[in-house]
């Protein structure tokens, strides 16, 4: 992981965002919205790989309780923390490599998340943006 240098406070944050995006991938790969849902903070915005934005827990419920379970690739996916910077104690931008990887296809994207730390000191999404890898 390509992070920047961070005090020794910081040491548990990183754990915890890692932790998120742990979970982010697990989600993924067992098709789990609940899973996937719970990392969001009400007021999220997220906005996916085709450029779908959805604004608040609600909307980015009903598109990955559609999509997600109904995702028809084969393979694994993996998502790597590439670099975090500390925007605030309670903030940091997330940057990750997402890969999928299948029998006869590889794909990848660069995700942007943004954190926040809650008052009960809980790492949640507060905002991504999913980008698609265009190889050339």
């Amino acid at each position: 992981m390509d992070t920047e240098t961070h005090t020794p406070a910081h040491a548990a944050d990183l754990e915890a965002i890692r932790a998120v995006v742990a979970t982010v991938e697990r989600s993924q790969q067992r098709k789990d919205p609940d899973e996937f849902l719970a990392l969001f903070r009400p007021d999220a915005v997220w906005t996916t790989a085709h450029g779908k934005v959805l604004i608040g827990i609600d909307a980015i419920s009903a598109f990955t309780r559609t999509v997600l379970p109904a995702a028809d690739w084969a393979g694994r996916v993996t998502y790597d923390v590439a670099h975090v910077l500390f925007i605030r104690p309670d903030v940091a931008a997330v940057k990750v490599r997402q890969r999928y990887l299948a029998p006869e296809e590889e794909s990848e994207g660069a995700p942007l998340y943004v954190m926040s730390r809650g008052d009960d000191g809980r790492w949640l999404l507060t905002a991504g943006q999913n980008t698609q890898v265009v190889a050339g």
